[in-house]
């Protein structure tokens, strides 16, 4: 692999579940960029909506809402990202479990998704960039010089989810979390704007089996490579 040269953006896409946070999070801090997590962006406007008493039917009040609204990251003392909508810190009220499913729904809606794509490109535009989503390494950075694309099995992806949600403080069972894995599978790869698929030219890992530390290590060991960067 050359080294790259332009701006430093690194994209991982995959399905809801497959480990992008948590690849996205830990890579972006052993190289030192910004971990950009553009599903916590339709979170917001889900959020947004929600609150407002928008119908997620609406697509162009949808749009207008998206347009409308600030978001912004930003690394607290405790070196941990928190997302801001609006000014307010939306970092725990985003991954309810209904907005979770409103997002996806939300981020079907194309103009919801060219609001928030530019939005992302400007986040992105001078690199050192960590880029986590569905469409990351396709629509929002397809000239990143490092894409990775992950899958795991849907039934351990609903595992993981579940954890998560039990973990803050939400109860739901394997079941029900499978199902909403499928469902929002089956939106991904089928809605018109930008729909889950491959990136060219993206490195494939599937981590069903692998331990969390394992899939970094991997995609460390290319990043390091590529952008000749010694961080640890």
């Amino acid at each position: 692999m050359r080294h790259a040269s332009g701006p430093k953006i690194v994209t991982i896409d995959g399905p809801s579940g497959s480990g992008k946070s948590t690849a996205a999070r830990e890579l972006a801090k052993r190289l030192g960029f910004l971990h950009l997590d553009t599903g916590a962006m339709y979170r917001a406007v889900a959020l947004k909506a929600l609150r407002s008493g928008c119908p997620l039917s609406d697509a162009r009040q949808l749009g207008r809402l998206s347009r409308e609204s600030v978001i912004a990251f930003r690394v607290d003392p405790g070196r941990k990202l928190r997302l801001l909508l609006d000014g307010e810190d939306v970092t725990r009220a985003i991954r309810r479990p209904a907005v979770t499913e409103a997002a996806s729904r939300v981020a079907v809606v194309p103009a919801v998704r060219r609001a928030l794509v530019r939005q992302q490109q400007r986040i992105g535009r001078p690199g050192r960039v960590v880029a986590e989503g569905r469409d990351a390494g396709t629509v929002v950075f397809p000239s990143a010089p490092l894409k990775f694309f992950l899958s795991t099995d849907p039934s351990q992806r609903a595992r993981r989810r579940r954890e998560e949600l039990i973990a803050a403080g939400h109860r739901v069972g394997l079941k029900q979390v499978l199902t909403e894995i499928r469902r929002r599978d089956r939106r991904d790869r089928e809605r018109a704007d930008s729909p889950l698929r491959v990136p060219k030219g993206a490195i494939r890992i599937n981590n069903t089996h692998l331990k969390p530390a394992q899939t970094l290590d991997t995609m460390l060991d290319y990043a390091r490579h590529l952008f000749n960067n010694p961080r640890s």
